[in-house]
Formats: structure tokens, sequence, C-alpha cells
């Protein structure tokens, strides 16, 4: 599933237009990913939780010439998905 078809889908399910359904989702997007760049945790309970976790410096390799390269540290989003989730999935 697309964002695209999200946004179809639900706009069918909430009747309201393709535009307002683009909004809602695209502020519910923009909200997660304000929480997550503030270091904050979002739970979304049945659903699952989604978090900033940190990455540590490292060296890697590139692959097309071999040579060591220097990976800085970052912070990188991580998702754990809600019991609910898991069970529906099952």
């Amino acid at each position: 599933m697309t964002k695209e078809n999200l946004i179809d889908v639900l706009a069918q399910k909430a009747t309201c237009s393709k535009k307002e359904a683009s909004d809602c989702l695209n502020l519910i997007i923009d909200e997660i990913t304000n929480a997550l760049k503030k270091g904050n945790e979002v739970t979304l309970t049945g659903f699952g939780t989604f978090r900033a976790a940190s990455r540590k410096a490292r060296t890697g390799r590139n692959p097309k010439t071999g040579a060591i390269v220097k990976i800085p540290a970052k912070n990188v989003p991580r998702f754990k998905a809600g019991k609910a989730l898991k069970e529906a999935v099952k």
C-alpha cells in the first residue's frame, strides 16, 4: 500500500475529500517526525511505538573501491509493533 492508496482509503472511510485526507495524513507524519527529532517517543496504543535510536560512529568499506571510510554517528528512526498489530498480522 502506498501513501496515495492510504489517502484514498482514508478519504472514502472518513467521507472527506482527498485533499483533506492528504492534509490529515501529512500532519500526522509531520508530528511524528517532529517528536522523533526532539528525541521523544510516539506511542500509538495497539499499533506500536516510534522512537529515535543512536547509531555509533564506525568504519566501513566502499564496496566498489574497497576503500575504508568513516561512517559518522547518527540518529535513526525505529518502530516496534504493538501487541494488537502483531496479533492482527499473525
